[in-house]
């Protein structure tokens, strides 16, 4: 197993696939989920010549489910603390979802020549919850509602979190039940209170900040049919912030878009990063 042990302690686990001399393009997964979840895409860069590099975050996956440190400002730092280790340098880097805050603010604030891009797809930024600044946000009782889930029927509630995710509820939707089964493995190897703690991280933190700050050409991908992350108030908004972003929505893609529309998302990121 490839490790880091973080300063507080933290075994954080991380694939490192790929020439080492190769441009590295690191993967940030999503909430609950782990580096697993980017596997068509690993597959896909690794053909086209890249190094990649997908972890799995502090709690999730085959990292340690320590108690403490389940917030946004720790896990970039514990992306800070990997990608020092690694020394990668000229890096792309793709979030999903929670993943793409994580790398808003770890590009925000990344040491000169260490990114050369940056892709947010589906992401959580600006600003997931409602409040007086951001009027057309989530309501907090939908995130209570996701806490109680998690904290007392997590097995269930992953299981059916599962159908809006890919999109699987819609009319003459392809449900493929391997595509369930693995985001609920992946969710139940992680921790539970990592998971609960996840679930302010990743709807009450506040990215505006972070993306008016990033500096490298950045690209935003969204479903317009995501019903975890609705687009109008995420992509529509985060496009707006960050400086030159360029903005590519899809009609009728779900949450996890990755997943379920492959092959047009990695043509779309390999353009972006080729150009």
């Amino acid at each position: 197993m490839t490790i880091i042990t973080t300063r507080d302690g933290t075994e954080i686990f991380y694939k490192d696939l790929g020439p080492r001399d190769a441009q590295p393009i690191m993967f940030h997964h999503g909430w609950p989920l782990s580096g697993d979840d980017w596997d068509g895409q690993v597959m896909f860069f690794l053909d086209q010549g890249y190094r990649v590099i997908a972890h799995d975050r502090r709690g999730h996956g085959r990292s340690s489910q320590g108690s403490t440190g389940h917030d946004m400002d720790t896990y970039v730092a514990d992306v800070v603390e990997l990608t020092d280790a690694l020394d990668l340098k000229n890096a792309i880097h793709i979030g999903h979802s929670t993943g793409g805050g994580e790398v808003a603010r770890y590009v925000a604030q990344a040491k000169p020549g260490r990114v050369a891009k940056a892709v947010l797809i589906s992401a959580v930024a600006p600003l997931m919850v409602r409040t007086a600044a951001n009027p057309g946000g989530t309501p907090i009782e939908v995130f209570d509602g996701v806490r109680l889930q998690t904290a007392t029927n997590r097995p269930q509630f992953y299981l059916d979190f599962t159908l809006p995710f890919y999109g699987y509820n819609r009319d003459g939707a392809d449900v493929k039940q391997g595509v369930r089964q693995n985001w609920w493995r992946q969710g139940m190897m992680g921790g539970i209170k990592a998971h609960y703690d996840g679930i302010a991280a990743f709807s009450e933190t506040d990215f505006t900040e972070d993306l008016k700050k990033i500096a490298v050409p950045t690209l935003i991908l969204h479903g317009e049919d995501d019903q975890v992350v609705p687009f109008a108030d995420s992509a529509a908004m985060s496009a707006t912030l960050v400086p030159g972003a360029v903005l590519k929505s899809y009609p009728g893609y779900p949450h996890g878009m990755p997943t379920t529309h492959a092959e047009p998302i990695n043509a779309d990121l390999l353009s972006f990063i080729r150009g």
